[in-house]
């Protein structure tokens, strides 16, 4: 547990909060922990769908980079708005400052631009909004972040069968598909080779997600990889036209497909039962009949800057 008090900072790079009391509970929930909180998010100046200006939200992520009380960057939410920002996020000073990013979904844009421009690891954790901030907060998603924090190891261990057996490791990378996809060809997008790819979406029907994944097939990325590894990816509704063509069966023709074993069943992404992933960390990753196991080091904790005990 805590034994030091920790800064973390409340910053918007994407939406806006949709519900402002979700604010006033993530920092009272936060501070229960033990933790001194530096909110740079102000609801009043929300610009359309974003929790800010482009500028206002690099200017949130500025502060708390400066911050010298602060240790962890914590996003507000998702939703979108990051990939406007990321040629203008100064990384080198992230990744200087040791700050810990931590979010997902539209987070996933940093996570992968500070690693491919510094070669900084960050954290696909929970959020102010919808984790910290919900009105009935889900005790194993704050706990695992936590205990992921103390370090040095952590180990996520889910019970799923039909999976194929392996035993690989690697970096473990990734994130939301969406996001990652739209980062191709860009300078945001880190070369990872010997990999293991953790990805998640919401709303995205079981065709668009084989076509991304395609996508990166046909890129040349998942061929460099050691195991995909799928989380969450619910909140789609199939149509007639489908005419049996669901997530399993799409599941069948990638795993088919595709050069590299894909596991499901990872506790990750729009859900509130979630796993906490530090980006970057090495990774072993091993599947049996029954269920898998992917166990994680060599990633940045506050234990070793002496805020954990």
């Amino acid at each position: 547990m805590i034994t030091q008090q920790i800064g973390i900072a409340i910053v918007a790079p994407a939406g806006q909060a949709l519900d402002p009391c979700a604010v006033d509970r993530g920092i009272a929930r936060l501070e229960q922990y033990g933790c001194l909180v530096h909110n740079y998010y102000d609801h009043t100046g929300i610009h359309e769908r974003f929790g800010g200006t482009d500028q206002g939200r690099l200017d949130q992520l500025a502060a708390a980079i400066a911050d010298p009380d602060v240790q962890i960057i914590m996003a507000l939410r998702g939703g979108y708005g990051t990939t406007r920002l990321l040629p203008h996020i100064d990384f080198e000073a992230i990744a200087a400052s040791g700050k810990l990013v931590v979010g997902f979904s539209d987070v996933t844009a940093i996570h992968m631009g500070l690693m491919a421009l510094t070669g900084a690891l960050s954290y696909a954790g929970p959020m102010i909004a919808g984790d910290f901030g919900a009105r009935e907060a889900v005790q194993f998603t704050l706990s695992n972040f936590w205990q992921c924090l103390a370090g040095p190891t952590h180990t996520i261990t889910e019970c799923v069968a039909g999976n194929p057996c392996i035993d690989e490791a690697g970096t473990v990378w990734g994130g939301n598909l969406a996001m990652i996809v739209s980062l191709l060809g860009t300078p945001y997008f880190p070369r990872i080779d010997g990999g293991i790819l953790y990805l998640e979406d919401i709303g995205e029907h079981p065709y668009r997600v084989e076509r991304m994944l395609l996508q990166l097939h046909q890129a040349g990325i998942l061929e460099r990889q050691r195991a995909i590894v799928l989380g969450d990816f619910s909140g789609y509704k199939l149509a007639p036209n489908d005419n049996g063509y669901d997530f399993d069966t799409m599941l069948a023709h990638l795993r088919a497909t595709l050069p590299v074993p894909v596991i499901q069943g990872l506790s990750f992404g729009h859900i509130p039962r979630r796993v906490t992933i530090p980006f970057g960390a090495q990774g072993r990753l091993v599947s049996h009949d029954d269920g898998f196991t992917l166990s994680l080091s060599d990633y940045p904790t506050l234990r070793q800057a002496g805020h954990c005990g």
